[in-house]
């Protein structure tokens, strides 16, 4: 009888051992479900995205091309106005055109009516004609190319108008004219006295120029 309340004893003593066994692993199991795994949606990467680089160049932007260009023309029959966006299209520069306060007519560009406008004024070497344009701004430009016709062998009045009227220290100014048949003259040298500031290189006439000769020329004098 004894042995048989010993054999009993010891099995249930071997119940219990092997139902805490199974109960510590249970627990074991279930810790080992809580371990967590890092994200892998990009959606919750979105705050350790980089920021672009502000310093990437514009893809927009012709090769080679400033944002420090300025190209300023004066056109009274469109033909400097033409070239002066061929020169901005390459270079990427900001236009600017100068506009008389009152506008150039046909009658006022009869160079062989001595009465006419442009004959008046280009005659008088003090007439200073309005500009209708807005005020300029030349801060965080580099180089200025400043665009004219050539009338009765000189630049338009209205040009000494502008260049009188700001402060071009410290930059580079490239005038550039179209003529008729005239040549660049004195015109260039005109501008830099009546500007007074900023390092004026010579002009160049630009009559039918093609684009690889334009674009060698704009690359030789930036």
């Amino acid at each position: 009888m004894k042995k048989i309340i010993t054999v009993i004893t010891l099995i249930a003593v071997l119940v219990m051992i092997l139902a805490a066994c199974g109960q510590q692993s249970t627990n074991t199991n279930g810790e080992n479900n809580k371990e967590t795994v890092a994200p892998t949606d990009a959606s919750a990467q979105t705050d350790e995205t980089e920021p672009d680089d502000p310093t990437a160049a514009d893809p927009t932007q012709p090769a080679g091309s400033e944002k420090d260009v300025l190209v300023v023309f004066f056109s009274a029959t469109g033909t400097t106005k033409a070239v002066a966006e061929r020169i901005a299209a390459y270079t990427g520069g900001d236009l600017y055109e100068i506009k008389a306060a009152r506008e150039y007519t046909d009658a006022d560009l009869n160079w062989h009516d001595s009465g006419s406008r442009t004959t008046i004024e280009q005659n008088d070497k003090s007439a200073r004609p309005e500009i209708g344009s807005e005020d300029l701004s030349l801060d965080g430009y580099k180089t200025v190319f400043i665009g004219y016709p050539i009338w009765w062998g000189e630049e338009p009045r209205i040009l000494d108008t502008f260049v009188e009227k700001y402060d071009f220290t410290g930059l580079t100014c490239i005038p550039f004219c179209t003529s008729g048949g005239s040549g660049v003259g004195r015109s260039d040298k005109n501008l830099a006295d009546h500007a007074g500031s900023g390092n004026w290189e010579s002009g160049k006439l630009l009559n039918r120029v093609s684009d690889a000769d334009l674009q060698s020329w704009v690359d030789s004098v930036r």
